[in-house]
């Protein structure tokens, strides 16, 4: 296979969770034109039903799946109905920065729910999915995490947050170990600030986006294109040794 077709995805299934907007709706976009069928996962309709459109403008078929993905029985229920999955982004997620003594039961609750809980269930689902292929070994998967530079270091205001990215990092690891001899590959992706609508308010914010820009020593934030390349790049052939491991698109942050 040339070089350059080893980042082709054509003939795969790949399922993108929070694909409404932002990193997912990117990934999302740059699989399909690397050839990959998408399956598309998120709470908003009209988020789905634009990317779908996109995505179905680039010749390949979208599978919306309009869900939560803490809503264990839907997640499940929606990938059950997948013809066939060989690819799963696990990017949903979310963050409430503020002090650790003041951190509520009900936001440490809800963060580890979305950021851990629901991950390890599309996790659990999606390979369930995928080991239901008779010929898995043959032919591979992939399974990539969305983690965080976060995942690897730690930031004020960020404590419930840092938890919940070195858990996936954990979970990573103890995947790609046990799935190995499946053939199914396990990374994770931990990208510093990315211009995207979770993160353009705190980045509106002068002092806040100051002391960003102030910890990555390319000085500048993230483009969603960015990570969507380092997704494809670790969905594809092309990655086909590549487990268990973390690829910072962070700038330098992680390298201080």
């Amino acid at each position: 296979m040339a070089i350059l077709d080893q980042f082709r995805l054509d003939g795969r299934v790949a399922l993108v969770t929070g694909a409404g907007r932002g990193l997912g709706e990117a990934i999302a976009v740059a699989f399909a034109e690397s050839g990959a069928d998408v399956a598309i996962m998120s709470r908003t309709a009209s988020e789905l039903q634009r990317l779908a459109a996109s995505i179905e403008a680039l010749g390949r078929r979208a599978y919306v799946l309009q869900c939560d993905v803490t809503d264990a029985a839907a997640v499940t229920s929606a990938i059950a109905g997948l013809p066939r999955l060989d690819v799963l982004v696990n990017n949903a997620g979310s963050n409430f920065p503020e002090p650790f003594i003041d951190v509520s039961l009900e936001h440490l609750d809800a963060i580890l729910s979305l950021n851990v809980r629901a991950a390890f269930v599309a996790a659990q689902q999606a390979t369930r999915k995928m080991l239901s292929h008779p010929e898995r070994a043959k032919l591979g998967g992939s399974i990539i995490h969305m983690s965080s530079q976060m995942g690897h270091v730690g930031a004020p205001n960020r404590t419930v947050y840092c938890m919940t990215k070195h858990a996936l990092e954990g979970l990573t690891k103890a995947m790609a170990v046990e799935l190995a001899p499946q053939n199914i590959r396990v990374n994770a992706i931990g990208p510093t600030y990315v211009e995207t609508p979770l993160t353009v308010p705190l980045l509106a914010n002068p002092e806040f986006r100051r002391w960003a820009l102030d910890r990555i020593p390319l000085g500048r934030t993230g483009l969603p294109n960015e990570v969507a390349s380092a997704a494809l790049f670790l969905a594809s052939p092309a990655a086909s040794l590549i487990t268990g491991a973390s690829l910072v698109v962070d700038g330098g942050w992680t390298a201080q």
